[in-house]
């Protein structure tokens, strides 16, 4: 597993922060927002591209999200660079939300300014969203299939969700999976503040509130989640690090509206009870959900009531639930996979990271959403939720080997 996060540029750094509920959102230091109705975000931190393992000339040549996408990847493939296997069945699912908006904004103002002459050779392969899975294939020549999947907010899960079924109906052996993003510019900032999708807070400590009654938009983040899976029976031949077997996987689509998720949970539900059911989850079993949780009055009572229509009232109130996006933010097409990884670790060490802020719930958001502190719990299956812009639901569920 890989991960480049607001709260850390490796996976122990992230799950240690995560954990202790430090929270990465803070005033954004890359670009002047004084004329912003917005002025925080969860950026990356002392992020060095170099030291993460990534190639100096493609830093120079690729957009950040490639570049985040590379960096995790590089984590997720430490150890396991060399697994002797044929090629064709090494696969690579990393898609990205928006892909290289920086290179677009870039492009075009230079195209305004100075005219088309100066428009840059590499915009094409450096703004399109295909490329971070592109460019992973390239570096681990991995020449099975290489899907880049975009569906918003739920990217980062249905590449992982779609990665595990390619190798269940045997399309490959393993694949580099998860999801990339650098979405943090002025114009999307303005953009998504001008749809009344982000809070407008400049307190970090009361911006991101899931299921808090006070909760009024989501914040904005940055950074990949990539995890490498591979089938049973080939990991252990080679004696590879298995941290969990994914076990179950669901996908529906609200069919409803462009941004607003269905009110009510009904087709939110379906993906989880779908990932529920092929995992063979049985009452009484303790379970972590890893919430998509943004912090948006709409989605986190239509989450709420999702996780009750798709698993019964009393087994709801059981689970034990969070929004990492308290700490982190929302870091869009990356947020499944950084999330899923967040969930292999709450499975692996018993430890339920905290929903941070949590001090006034809704009503209408009445689970255990593990407010402030983390809790030791011994788990045995976990979900990860992510619901996008367009009505995309996906739900991936794991359990311990």
């Amino acid at each position: 597993m890989g991960v480049v996060s607001p709260v850390g540029n490796d996976l122990e750094t992230t799950w240690n922060n995560l954990i202790n509920g430090v929270c990465g959102i803070a005033p954004i230091q890359s670009f002047d927002t004084s004329d912003l109705p917005v002025k925080i975000a969860a950026e990356l931190k002392n992020f060095d591209p170099i030291a993460a393992g990534v190639d100096k000339g493609f830093v120079k040549r690729n957009d950040r999200f490639a570049v985040y996408a590379m960096a995790a990847a590089a984590q997720a493939m430490q150890g396991n660079e060399d697994m002797q296997m044929d090629p064709s069945r090494l696969g690579v699912y990393i898609g990205s939300g928006i892909g290289g908006f920086d290179t677009i904004m870039r492009e075009i103002i230079k195209m305004e300014a100075e005219g088309p002459r100066w428009v840059s050779p590499l915009m094409i392969p450096t703004m399109i969203g295909n490329m971070a899975a592109g460019s992973v294939a390239i570096r681990y020549n991995a020449q099975g299939p290489c899907v880049p999947i975009v569906t918003a907010c739920a990217t980062g899960t249905h590449s992982i969700g779609e990665a595990y079924r390619a190798i269940k109906h045997g399309y490959a052996d393993a694949i580099i999976a998860g999801g990339a993003e650098a979405g943090i510019n002025r114009v999307s900032i303005a953009a998504f503040a001008n749809c009344k999708a982000l809070t407008k807070s400049e307190d970090p400590l009361r911006a991101s509130l899931p299921f808090n009654k006070e909760r009024a938009g989501f914040v904005i983040a940055e950074g990949a989640g990539i995890v490498l899976i591979e089938e049973y029976e080939h990991a252990k031949m080679r004696g590879a690090k298995i941290y969990a077997e994914v076990c179950g996987y669901g996908n529906s689509c609200d069919a409803y509206h462009s941004t607003a998720p269905r009110p009510d949970g009904t087709t939110q539900s379906l993906a989880i009870k779908q990932a529920l059911e092929e995992a063979g989850y049985k009452p009484g079993e303790n379970l972590y959900i890893n919430a998509h949780g943004t912090g948006t009055p709409m989605n986190d009572s239509g989450e709420t009531k999702a996780i009750k229509i798709a698993m019964g009232e009393e087994e709801a109130r059981r689970a034990h639930i969070s929004s990492t996006k308290s700490e982190m933010g929302h870091a869009l097409g990356a947020a499944g996979g950084i999330e899923l990884v967040a969930s292999v670790m709450a499975l692996n060490t018993g430890i339920i990271p905290p929903t941070i802020g949590l001090d006034q719930p809704d009503p209408e958001c009445d689970l255990d959403y593990t407010p402030n502190k983390a809790v030791k719990a011994n788990l045995d299956i976990a979900i990860s939720n992510s619901l996008g812009f367009g009505g995309h639901n996906a739900c991936v569920a794991i359990r311990k080997i």
